[in-house]
């Protein structure tokens, strides 16, 4: 009997431990899965990207990409001279699931109606979206396209969508950028109202000629940091966005926040590389900062 005994109770054990790596296995294959689910979420159709987050109001947020590509000399021009045609091609996207949810990295070529091609890279990560943008000049022409408007519809996210007459500018005191190395919420000090087109607030990057922006109020300070956002409604949560170079920030008129791109024009045969990063993150703003500073070790001003 004490033989038999033994036995089984090592057999027990061997169940027992065999039932036990079973587990394991079972808990880590699914925490891997619940972890992979726990990062943004990205669609894009008819030029809309669309940031799909279980944190967002109604789950989602969308940014027109892209809404145009301009010219240099556009602060005190019609805005149709300035801009610069283009078609925008879905290359490649992850598959979508059975639910018809969002992927992880999205491929998208731009042709300008100079030839110009720009091909964007588009990945998201658990709280952010990486931008990698290549432009290329493959004609034997001169390209003015200068910079590019991505257009980020924050209002839903502040809790202002402006389906209330009057109320389309209160997502204002949601937003902000940073002068002087200080969070300044919107409207900032020495709020522009004057321009060839009201309103709207433009802060031109440092170096960037101040005849080259948006044709809406110019504000007369310069950024300290290449990086606009807004806070969420219930203030849980930041969107901000960034581009290594930038040409501009700019408040727009459909509940919207740019950080716009610059492509500086392009010679025949000429490349340029743009990186940008959309951030949707915890209200951290210091967390936000210290993250921004190593994406952009650039726009760091000493």
């Amino acid at each position: 009997m004490g033989s038999i005994t033994c036995r089984c109770s090592l057999g027990a054990r061997l169940c027992f431990c065999f039932a036990l790596v079973v587990t394991l296995a079972a808990i880590s294959i699914g925490g891997a899965s619940e972890a992979e689910g726990d990062r943004l979420r990205i669609t894009w159709e008819d030029d809309i990207l669309t940031i799909h987050d279980e944190r967002l109001p109604e789950g989602h947020l969308e940014t027109w990409y892209l809404e145009a590509y301009c010219r240099a000399g556009s602060t005190d021009r019609d805005w149709a001279e300035t801009v610069i045609g283009h078609e925008t091609e879905l290359i490649e996207a992850d598959e979508a699931d059975e639910a018809d949810e969002a992927d992880g990295r999205i491929h998208l070529r731009c042709e300008l109606s100079d030839g110009v091609i720009v091909e964007h890279i588009l990945t998201a990560g658990e709280d952010e979206v990486d931008i990698r943008i290549t432009a290329h000049n493959p004609t034997q022409r001169t390209s003015a396209a200068h910079w590019a408007q991505p257009c980020a519809r924050v209002g839903r996210f502040t809790g202002h969508p402006g389906d209330q007459s009057g109320t389309e500018y209160d997502y204002l005191e949601k937003s902000f950028v940073f002068i002087d190395g200080e969070l300044e919420r919107m409207p900032t000090r020495d709020w522009a109202t004057e321009a060839r087109y009201e309103p709207g607030q433009v802060w031109s990057a440092p170096g960037v000629d101040r005849d080259d922006v948006n044709p809406r109020p110019l504000n007369p300070h310069v950024p300290t940091y290449g990086l606009i956002g807004c806070f969420s409604d219930d203030d849980s949560l930041i969107f901000a966005v960034a581009f290594e170079p930038y040409q501009e920030l700019f408040q727009g008129v459909i509940q919207c926040l740019h950080a716009d791109f610059r492509i500086g024009g392009l010679e025949p045969g000429e490349t340029h590389e743009v990186r940008g990063k959309i951030y949707i993150v915890d209200n951290d703003v210091e967390a936000l900062l210290d993250r921004y500073r190593t994406d952009f070790p650039q726009q760091v001003r000493k």
